[in-house]
């Protein structure tokens, strides 16, 4: 990891690239207008405040998951619900470093 993913920005471009390369979905957690100016193709929208009601939604995904926002800080929050439920993840900082 990064300098920049220890202070809650993101995780490196390999790590990933790797969790992609295994099929993860790339969860963003902005607003709905954020994510109208500019979204990942294909990636889904549960915006940081649904996450805690999400997490069963996202379990059943059976995937890895790598959570995205507009820096990385909403991102690091949804991460730790996530990790705590058990699900594979990983912050991925700012939406475009998932875009890959």
């Amino acid at each position: 990891m990064g300098l920049f993913g220890f202070f809650g920005g993101g995780s490196d471009t390999n790590q990933i690239k790797e969790y992609l390369d295994k099929g993860a979905v790339v969860l963003d957690v902005r607003t709905p207008a954020e994510w109208a100016e500019g979204k990942v193709e294909g990636s889904k929208l549960i915006t940081l405040n649904d996450i805690p009601n999400k997490v069963q939604e996202i379990k059943s995904w059976n995937k890895p998951v790598v959570v995205v926002c507009r820096s990385g800080g909403r991102a690091g929050t949804a991460l730790n619900y996530l990790k705590n439920a058990g699900i594979d993840a990983i912050n991925g900082g700012a939406w475009q470093n998932a875009a890959i």
